[in-house]
């Protein structure tokens, strides 16, 4: 029952309140009732009410209506204290598996002052922030992840008991963010190549995943050569300053093939997910092959992310 009744909820609130990268707090997304001590209040008006009916005393009238009209003043207050608030949806930056988002959002006051506002995910978890009339402030909150592909921020909680604390006025906003989640990264070995590596053995190199220099022979010093580099042996036996000359052996770019790798779908990610990292870190172009999907080699900072947006979505909806 207690399932069914929350499913019922938050269909009717996707109804009155639908989600949007804008909102401003209205009549129709502000809920307000009485707090702990609000009701407290209440009975101790009503008892002062029976009382003056009793004994029929003026004084106590009086006290009895005063007490009420300053509650009925805390409504209108706290309401509009709420009322009139602008949020904006900021782009969440993606993260991997396992890290905590953080979903950030803009808050805006439209000439009007707002003080005491919390906000977050649930009830329990609310920080509060305070907005000068005319001035704008950006709120973090965190989110933790769990698996790879798009996560929907859940509705965010506002609420406030400014001035008096008698009553609580709250919202839930949607503002339809979503945070793109990454594989874990996990290491693994690289997928081993396929297809015959033409250019490179027809010259008798071998091709190596991790990149290595080829000693060519040594050369002469020239200012401005690595120290790291000299024939200290040869100088000792009183031959000229020579340092040892490298060629860069040259291959194929490595390719990271889904289907090259064993293991369940969600391993291979996590280890493509690694030598992705991995291999952007060192500057190195790669290829990235999944089901359905061929990424060209490339190592600039737009490949890479589309790399790692690609093993993210493998299999969902983009």
């Amino acid at each position: 029952m207690s399932t069914a009744w929350r499913l019922r909820l938050a269909q009717w609130q996707a109804r009155r309140s639908p989600a949007a990268p804008r909102v401003v707090l209205d009549h129709r997304r502000i809920y307000i009732l009485p707090s702990s001590s609000g009701y407290g209040y209440l009975l101790t008006v009503l008892l002062v009410l029976l009382a003056a009916i009793n004994y029929q005393n003026s004084m106590a009238y009086a006290l009895a209506f005063t007490l009420a009209a300053l509650f009925v003043v805390a409504i209108l207050h706290t309401y509009r204290n709420l009322g009139g608030l602008e949020l904006a949806a900021v782009p969440p930056a993606p993260v991997f598996a396992g890290e905590q988002a953080r979903v950030a959002l803009g808050l805006e006051s439209r000439g009007r002052e707002h003080q005491a506002i919390y906000l977050g995910w649930t009830a329990a978890q609310l920080q509060r922030c305070d907005l000068a009339p005319g001035h704008g402030q950006r709120v973090e909150l965190p989110l933790a992840t769990a698996r790879r592909g798009w996560l929907q921020a859940p509705r965010i909680r506002l609420e406030t008991r400014f001035p008096l604390g008698l009553v609580r006025a709250w919202s839930w906003v949607d503002l339809g963010q979503r945070v793109l989640v990454y594989p874990q990264a996990t290491a693994g070995p690289m997928p081993p190549r396929s297809g015959p590596a033409a250019d490179a053995e027809d010259h008798g190199w071998h091709l190596l995943d991790t990149g290595v220099d080829d000693f060519q022979g040594l050369q002469e010093y020239r200012p401005g050569d690595s120290w790291r580099r000299l024939h200290w042996k040869a100088y000792s036996r009183g031959q000229a300053l020579l340092i040892k000359a490298f060629a860069e052996v040259g291959g194929r770019d490595p390719a990271l093939d889904f289907d090259a790798l064993p293991g369940p779908a969600e391993e291979r990610l996590s280890v493509l997910c690694h030598w992705v990292l991995e291999l952007s870190r060192e500057g190195r172009p790669f290829s990235l092959r999944l089901p359905g999907l061929a990424l060209a080699a490339a190592a600039d900072e737009p490949h890479r992310e589309a790399s790692l947006r690609a093993l993210a979505l493998y299999g969902q909806r983009a």
